[in-house]
């Protein structure tokens, strides 16, 4: 039996299908790593905005896979298996995903943006938001400019708790923070010393973290 013309070309397309399909998964892996690295303490900002979405590139990574296995897989019940798999995954993934971004709103708000006391390349960052239904908020320190801007975690306060809420995120010199949580009696007010050379703050040990 002769092969046909068509054959050759269909099966090009296919094997083209599949590569490009296993290069979108390569994408969100590589997207989720780098989203993870930059979300460390002293990551880069703009890299983690761009890239700190697993769910997103998750579902991108998952759904590219099985597009290329069935666009790859010959056999029709091979096929059929994968999509069958694929369809029990997303009927507990997609609900659990709804779930996830709903109880991340709202986005958090910036409130306070503020430059240190003759350092503009360091800045003290409010961000008001929830934690599930709890009201949070998590403050930070960037240094550095640009592109290369990165992101310090500094403490996180539930403003659940009157005790624990955050009033007060200022700089108490170019390379001090205060930080006062509470109100009245019930006040508590913690520093948080910044490397002069390097922007680095100091440990984390005594500030509310969430």
């Amino acid at each position: 039996m002769t092969e046909s013309v068509g054959e050759p070309r269909a099966e090009e397309r296919r094997i083209r299908r599949v590569r490009v399909l296993l290069g979108i998964a390569a994408v969100g892996v590589v997207a989720q790593a780098a989203g993870l690295w930059a979300a460390r303490p002293g990551g880069l900002l703009l890299v983690a905005r761009v890239a700190d979405h697993p769910l997103l590139f998750g579902w991108v990574t998952a759904g590219a896979l099985v597009a290329a296995a069935l666009a790859g897989l010959r056999r029709t019940a091979w096929r059929v298996l994968v999509g069958v798999l694929a369809g029990a995954g997303a009927l507990v993934a997609v609900p659990v995903s709804l779930m996830l971004v709903l109880f991340s709103l709202p986005w958090p708000e910036t409130t306070v943006d503020r430059a240190a006391p003759e350092r503009s390349d360091r800045r003290l960052v409010v961000e008001e938001g929830a934690d599930m239904i709890d009201p949070v908020s998590w403050v930070s320190l960037d240094t550095g400019s640009g592109l290369a801007v990165r992101r310090w975690p500094l403490a996180c306060f539930n403003g659940d708790d009157p005790g624990d809420a955050l009033t007060e995120a200022a700089w108490d010199g170019p390379h001090r923070i205060r930080l006062v949580s509470g109100e009245g009696g019930t006040a508590r007010t913690q520093y948080v010393d910044v490397d002069p050379a390097t922007g680095r703050p100091g440990p984390a040990e005594g500030r509310g973290l969430c």
